[in-house]
């Protein structure tokens, strides 16, 4: 029995329509036409609902939830399953309120089909073509149109059919071909397992039979978004496990992997497992961690690819198409937050190409701003490169939803991955700099005075302690040598300007923004602003460099292998075994070789 079930077929359909339209009866209906209720359960819901004095309804199998059973409509993806004689089905009732629609863009990004339920007696509704626009915005090809309470209008087949021709060329436009329509009765079974006399077609159960299985994610390209990293101290353990669910493809033990957007290359040394013997081969579905060769120092929200399958796309623009839910419209200069598979990075909106109007599909290319419901195609910027497929090659790693204010105001998929200009960044620099008001001290004045240039010194590394330590006694010695020098000190931007701001690693990004825009300041008094920034990667120091203009900076970083494994370009590196005035002097140096500190002043 075991052997049978692990051969059987699975297919995960999403159910979606309009509010009322009938999907928690019709998914009511399929489990108990199909035997997958558990034993009792219908009769007990039927006596439930004989002591309360309340009709039957196959919808109250399913409404598990109590908010669900408290206000007569779904509030969540819930997930049922069910078999039939052809394979085993995951099925994702995915909800009708507008209000809720954030909650079907994770049910539907799961499904390889979908079963779209529309009202017989109301007819097509703006949630009826909204959810038709986002299945084709999220790549489900698969879908079949049930027109459900065919009882109501009295079993005519002409109103069937008139839903069917105006939906049909709904669809048409949004690029997705239904696989059929089925007139239906949800609460009566009529055409879900069994077929009604009068109706020559294929049923529900039929139709779902009928779609064939998408190809199986072991058999794509591997890839596995690095979730965390785990560093194993105690009884002389020096592993250092990666950690993620693979999405797709297979890893087996020695297989050579990239990290994208860092590009480091090593080999699987192991595969862990919690209370389990170490495995060598994982593949699509599993949660997993792994150890490699070489000790590469990987960040959460990379992208683990084999090395002999096709690479990803890495840009920091990217071209999308986006379904807008927030309760605020997106707009140019507003900064949000991109979630794609595991990475967390900020994100602006760099370019508008054209609105549309989810429900009557009424396009617009002189709009400025996304409205709620709105579909857009657009150009998104990111704050550093990220990793991705495009939807269309790889549809799990090509969806992605945007956070505002802490709350998902927005999904979409990427279509294609632009020329990685960072565009954004500069525009704001140039703005930024064209409103620069100067005092009436000139900044090469400043420098003359106080016998020294202006400059950034960014210092960074794995230990936060030692670095705070180089950067003090930095300063203290430009100090005692007559210099303007500050040392900047992180904790005072975390408890100052930047509190209440930060939410770990995912914010990180902003704390960067905001240390290049204070740096830009402190420099352009005339002083040397010394800083540290602990596990740096090079997209935050071209950041820093970028909003420290027109200023340079120059950076410090405390191990040559540290700074190999991280694949920086540094200005410095410091030989971790030295004392601690010696590491000072190596930087003094390096000012004086870079004119920072002059022999002579004019």
């Amino acid at each position: 029995m075991a052997a049978e079930q692990a051969a059987r077929e699975q297919m995960n359909v999403v159910v979606v329509g309009h509010v009322d339209h009938g999907k928690s009866t019709l998914i009511g209906r399929l489990l108990a036409d199909t035997g997958a209720l558990p034993e009792g359960k219908l009769e007990q819901i039927q006596e439930f609902c004989r002591r309360n004095a309340r009709p039957f309804e196959y919808a109250f199998l399913l409404d598990a939830l109590k908010d669900e059973q408290a206000q007569g409509i779904t509030i969540d993806s819930a997930r049922c399953f069910f078999r039939s004689a052809q394979r085993d089905y995951i099925i994702i009732d995915a909800p009708g309120h507008v209000e809720f629609l954030k909650n079907m863009v994770s049910g539907a990004a799961r499904a390889e089909a979908a079963l779209l339920v529309i009202d017989a007696h109301e007819g097509i509704r703006e949630n009826s073509r909204r959810h038709g626009t986002m299945l084709s915005m999220l790549g489900v090809r698969q879908v079949v149109v049930l027109v459900n309470k065919m009882d109501l209008v009295g079993y005519d087949l002409g109103v069937f059919a008139a839903i069917e021709r105006e939906y049909t060329a709904f669809l048409e436009r949004v690029g997705l071909e239904p696989a059929g329509f089925v007139p239906i009765c949800a609460r009566d079974g009529v055409n879900i397992s069994t077929r009604a006399p009068w109706y020559e077609g294929l049923t529900v159960l039929e139709q779902l039979d009928a779609f064939p299985k998408e190809r199986g994610r072991a058999a794509q390209p591997f890839r596995l978004p690095v979730q965390d990293i785990y560093k194993f101290t105690a009884g002389g353990d020096e592993r250092r496990i990666i950690a993620g669910t693979v999405e797709t493809g297979t890893l087996a033990l020695g297989d050579a992997v990239v990290a994208y957007p860092s590009g480091k290359r090593s080999a699987i040394r192991s595969i862990e497992a919690f209370n389990r013997p170490p495995q060598r081969q994982v593949a699509a579905g599993e949660a997993t961690g792994f150890t490699l060769n070489e000790e590469l120092y990987l960040r959460p929200g990379e992208l683990l690819c084999r090395a002999d399958d096709a690479p990803p796309a890495v840009s920091t623009r990217l071209r999308v198409n986006i379904f807008w839910m927030g309760k605020a419209p997106l707009r140019a200069g507003r900064p949000y937050k991109l979630k794609l598979a595991a990475a967390r990075v900020a994100v602006q909106l760099a370019e508008l190409r054209s609105v549309m109007d989810a429900s009557d599909l009424s396009s617009s290319r002189g709009k400025t701003q996304v409205e709620r419901h709105d579909v857009a195609e657009c150009v998104l910027e990111t704050a550093k490169p990220v990793a991705f497929d495009l939807a269309s090659e790889l549809p799990v790693t090509g969806r992605f939803v945007i956070v505002d204010n802490f709350e998902i105001a927005g999904g979409g998929i990427v279509l294609q991955a632009l020329s990685d200009e960072r565009r954004v960044l500069e525009a704001h620099v140039s703005q930024r700099e064209a409103a620069w008001e100067s005092g009436a001290v000139a900044l090469h004045e400043r420098e003359a005075r106080q016998r020294h240039r202006a400059k950034l010194v960014v210092a960074i590394g794995p230990d936060e302690a030692a670095l705070r330590e180089l950067g003090c006694a930095l300063e203290r010695r430009l100090f005692d040598a007559g210099h303007a020098a500050y040392y900047l000190g992180l904790s005072n931007l975390e408890r100052g300007i930047d509190a209440g701001v930060f939410d770990g690693f995912e914010r990180r990004d902003e704390r960067v923004r905001r240390l290049g825009e204070l740096a830009r300041i402190l420099t352009a008094s005339g002083q040397i602003v010394i800083t540290v920034l602990p596990e740096a990667d090079q997209a935050d120091l071209e950041t820093l460099r970028a909003l420290n203009a027109p200023q340079q900076i120059l950076t410090v970083q405390q191990s040559a292998a540290r700074a190999d494994a991280l694949g920086l370009a540094t200005d410095l590196v410091l030989d971790p075994g030295t004392a601690l005035p010696a590491r000072v002097q190596s930087i003094w140096s390096l000012l004086e070789d870079r004119q920072v500190l002059p022999d002579f002043v004019i």
